[in-house]
């Protein structure tokens, strides 16, 4: 009895957890978060590799970047969680490689002409621009006036709303599958869905806490039971057969090695204006982002506002985070929207479960053959998880609005933020006939633009009257 009274709940930050809890607590997130981990990287070099030629080259080096990825966001998410004197915000935040930054590196990649050089590039200008971040936290106190709840629940509420279409695509397994939205991928996210809710709200104890593992298990084993049923293979129009999304590729586990050193930079830094000054505004977006994050978190997970020190903490964090990710070249490492997501349904917010979760991340980077078993999992397993926790950020962000009282005066802020903002950015045609660098930091998710919209009009509009 002595022993169980020094564990804490889930639900508390601080405080132990017995490892039987812990582990597949933290092992949820690890499986939210891998595919997005790993993607911009497979993006980015796969752009070089086309815009300048050196596909060898870089068929060379993604395992390393991959297996970097993992390592490095393993290593800062644990910093994030207990801090290292000012870098971290002891927040239950996981972090990971930034999706964010893809329509920049895509137009320095452009600009460039590709290749290596153009990979090293963004490896320099991420150097500099995660060091910028960090000076952006460190004074972020006489910024904080910035960012009153309307504005933070905006971001975030804007965050939920992009991550959604994201969840949705891999609903239906994929959006780049040739089966995309088959009637096999809509029925196995489905029987994801219904799993993780009927043990939400249907059991107790750790069964209920662990709802997204368990359902991503079972969605494991429904697509390795499925081929005694189904074919594994289709055709498309055109007369091509493929394999069809659901189904596992066990041959890249057997093919994986069992053990691996990282090698640090496996790309040489270049440090070239032409990458640096877009990167560096796109550093200023993350900071943003990261407060939306962190508040999202707090609200969500813990009930309350993030104090300066946590978003101070956590900016700090995201900017050497990033520096140091490039020198294994990796590209930024920054907060997890795809995490707020599962914080704000579970209420989970233990740092033990966390940090369970951020040390199989570096075991994944030592050990390719676990990180190929996460690997394979079908987008449709993902997304039937996925759509549920995203939807939860939205829910984070209409908690952080409606915090203060909503006046005339906040709600004009969310509208016009929300249908200018975000429509302009999720809708990023309508800029077309605007200069390169205004849709490079303005189209795409919607968050950049919502945010900005949000700080500019928290600014302009004069304040409500004190009774």
């Amino acid at each position: 009895m002595e022993r169980s009274n020094q564990y804490s709940t889930p639900y508390e930050f601080k405080g132990r957890l017995p490892l039987r809890q812990a582990i597949p607590l933290g092992l949820q997130h690890v499986l939210a978060m891998f595919v997005g981990n790993l993607t911009p990287i497979l993006i980015i070099t796969n752009l070089c590799a086309a815009a300048g030629g050196g596909a060898e080259d870089f068929a060379a080096i993604q395992v390393t970047l991959l297996q970097n990825a993992m390592l490095v966001a393993g290593l800062v998410t644990l910093v994030q969680l207990f801090s290292i004197g000012p870098v971290g915000g002891q927040v239950p935040i996981i972090m990971g490689t930034s999706s964010g930054f893809i329509g920049v590196f895509q137009s320095v990649v452009s600009v460039m002409g590709g290749g290596i050089v153009s990979y090293g590039a963004i490896m320099g200008a991420s150097i500099l621009g995660g060091l910028f971040e960090t000076v952006l936290g460190a004074f972020l106190k006489p910024l904080r006036r910035f960012f009153p709840a309307v504005v933070t629940g905006t971001v975030v509420l804007s965050i939920g709303l992009s991550l959604i279409s994201v969840g949705v695509g891999s609903f239906g397994g994929g959006t780049g599958a040739k089966d995309y939205g088959s009637m096999e991928n809509l029925l196995i996210a489905l029987a994801v869905m219904v799993i993780v809710l009927a043990l939400k709200h249907g059991a107790k104890g750790l069964a209920s806490s662990s709802c997204i593992l368990i359902g991503i298990i079972c969605g494991y084993v429904i697509c390795a039971v499925l081929p005694l049923f189904l074919s594994t293979t289709g055709v498309t129009a055109d007369g091509v057969e493929y394999t069809k999304a659901w189904v596992l590729n066990w041959d890249k586990v057997a093919q994986s090695s069992w053990v691996s050193i990282p090698a640090i930079l496996p790309v040489k830094p270049v440090f070239d204006l032409r990458a640096i000054l877009p990167v560096m505004i796109m550093f200023i977006v993350t900071a943003v982002e990261t407060v939306g994050d962190i508040s999202g978190v707090t609200e969500g997970g813990m009930g309350r506002e993030a104090t300066d020190t946590e978003l101070s903490g956590g900016i700090i964090c995201d900017g050497l985070g990033s520096s140091f990710a490039a020198l294994f070249g990796v590209l930024p490492n920054t907060s997890f929207s795809q995490n707020v997501g599962l914080v704000t349904m579970t209420k989970i917010v233990n740092r033990t479960a966390l940090a369970c979760g951020a040390v199989f991340l570096v075991l994944c980077g030592l050990l390719p053959k676990l990180a190929a078993v996460v690997s394979i999992m079908p987008q449709s397993v993902l997304g039937g998880a996925a759509v549920i926790m995203f939807s939860s950020i939205v829910m984070s962000g209409i908690q952080l609005i409606t915090r203060e009282p909503l006046t005339a005066r906040n709600m004009s802020i969310v509208s016009v933020a929300l249908g200018l903002g975000y429509g302009l950015g999720a809708n990023s045609g309508v800029l077309a006939g605007l200069p390169q660098w205004v849709q490079l930091i303005f189209g795409g998710s919607g968050i950049v633009p919502a945010a900005f919209v949000a700080i500019l009009m928290n600014l302009l509009l004069p304040k409500d009257k004190e009774n």
